[in-house]
């Protein structure tokens, strides 16, 4: 018989809400609160994404849960009590409730790429069929009734826009001069320029007074976080169960090395993270950039090679030499564009010595992040992690091969999928499927990931070169 994990000190209040409850969060901004709050002021109250599993775990262990850190030096196990309370995503009456408390100042989000239903460019994907649903729920709500908007049963708003607008229509009116702060946690290029627009996009649409008080108090950080979070396996919690004698359904397995780099506007109260770690600056591009192009670049790229070649796992990727010379063929030209950009900003970013710990943390055995883990949504994850610089590289008289062959190897992935009859992983997963099939598949695929690198014979011609 094992224990769960136990809460040792007296739960901290709820101020932050956070929308996205996974082990990436539990791995980095709940840690980082843990380690930045030693007198238990800052609870979080987390809700969950697609599925309410993992608060109903949480609930089970009194909503602490353990943290195992693996390096080369061994393991490091801590329990994490700054999650105070876990919700179903759905609840969105709960998530109303909080942020209309005063004491609530901070809104932390992880819910992946896909999560902030986006069309071109920043702006709300109007076409999506939740995005649909959803502005017609709200619409209901609010249709002559301004003063005092209609209920939205638990469960009926789908998206994480909708969902954080309808909750902040309630601070709005429960607190109309209060400020509150969200900071978005997902690999995107410029996360909260593109959260201000998709949420200001459903405001205007639905409340026009929602939105012009959004737009006055409401402020948006932009953020690069990094940490590598594998999915934890039913080995590691039987392994930690028999070693220390605790059975943890909610257990998180991560890495040593940890950031966590903001930039924006701050009004009203926050957590002093800096103290775990956390560092503020005022350009966070160089620093997104970084993360986006050779840290996450360099993962899709192991996974749809690796996979290609039969490899599992990061490690067993970046081991592999002729997956490793690929790696190296793409940071030498992002390498290049962050070290202009770096300069521009006036920003020491040490890209060799970065390029060196990346490799190390890749090869770390401990750490067994799978690459099919990795590889979904790469219809996605592709544009702002190798289409972006190979855009930049193109525009200073390089040819960008190196991204176009990442490109390739990913529509050699996708085409071996689809040709092995397995299903995608990927928000875009039936347009694959057809382009796929196309006469020249390469060619199609590479037109939904950037049309205008499609319609360009060179990068065509290198596209067919890498596709054979």
């Amino acid at each position: 018989m094992h224990d769960s994990p136990r809460r040792a000190a007296p739960r901290a209040p709820v101020r932050i809400v956070h929308v996205g409850l996974g082990a990436f969060h539990r791995a980095h901004q709940a840690w980082y609160t843990a380690h930045a709050d030693p007198d238990r002021r800052w609870g979080i109250a987390a809700f969950t994404g697609r599925s309410p599993e993992v608060a109903a775990v949480l609930e089970r262990q009194n909503d602490v849960y353990t943290l195992l850190t693996r390096g080369a030096e061994g393991d490091h196990l801590e329990t994490v009590e700054s999650i105070v309370a876990a919700h179903d995503g759905g609840d969105t009456e709960m998530l109303r409730d909080y942020l209309s408390r005063p004491e609530v100042t901070v809104v932390t989000l992880t819910v992946t790429e896909k999560g902030y239903r986006r069309g071109s460019g920043r702006s709300l994907d109007f076409a999506d069929p939740d995005i649909i649903a959803d502005i017609c729920a709200l619409g209901e709500a609010f249709t002559d009734r301004e003063d005092t908007p209609g209920a939205i049963a638990n469960g009926v708003l789908r998206t994480m826009p909708a969902r954080l607008v309808w909750a902040l229509d309630a601070r709005r009116r429960a607190l109309p001069d209060s400020t509150i702060t969200l900071i978005p946690c997902d690999n995107l290029d410029d996360n909260g320029s593109v959260l201000r627009s998709v949420l200001g996009d459903l405001a205007a649409l639905i409340s026009p007074p929602l939105s012009a008080w959004i737009d006055a108090q409401v402020d948006v950080v932009s953020t690069s976080v990094d940490r590598i979070t594998p999915r934890t396996a039913a080995d590691d919690i039987d392994a930690i169960a028999a070693r220390e004698g605790i059975h943890d359904e909610a257990l998180v397995v991560t890495e040593p090395f940890h950031s966590w780099i903001l930039s924006g506007r701050i009004r009203a109260d926050r957590p002093r993270w800096e103290d775990a770690g956390a560092s503020f600056v005022s350009d966070i591009e160089p620093f997104e950039q970084r993360k986006l192009w050779m840290l996450n670049g360099a993962h899709s790229l192991l996974a749809y090679d690796g996979i290609l070649r039969g490899h599992q796992t990061v490690a067993q990727a970046i081991a592999d030499p002729e997956c490793a010379a690929l790696v190296h063929d793409l940071w030498d030209i992002t390498q290049r564009h962050l070290g202009a950009s770096a300069r521009r900003a006036g920003v020491d970013l040490d890209l060799p010595a970065h390029r060196a710990a990346l490799l190390e943390r890749f090869a770390n055995p401990a750490i067994e992040h799978r690459l099919r883990q990795i590889a979904a949504d790469g219809s996605l994850k592709l544009r702002a992690r190798i289409v972006e610089p190979v855009r930049r590289a193109r525009a200073e008289g390089e040819t960008g091969a190196a991204g176009i062959a990442t490109v390739a190897v990913w529509a050699r992935f996708v085409i071996a999928e689809v040709q092995a009859g397995r299903e995608l992983d990927d928000i875009a997963a039936e347009e694959l499927e057809r382009r796929a099939s196309a006469v020249d598949p390469g060619r199609a695929l590479l037109d939904l990931l950037a049309p205008d690198l499609a319609a360009d014979p060179a990068v065509l011609g290198m596209l067919t070169d890498h596709a054979r």
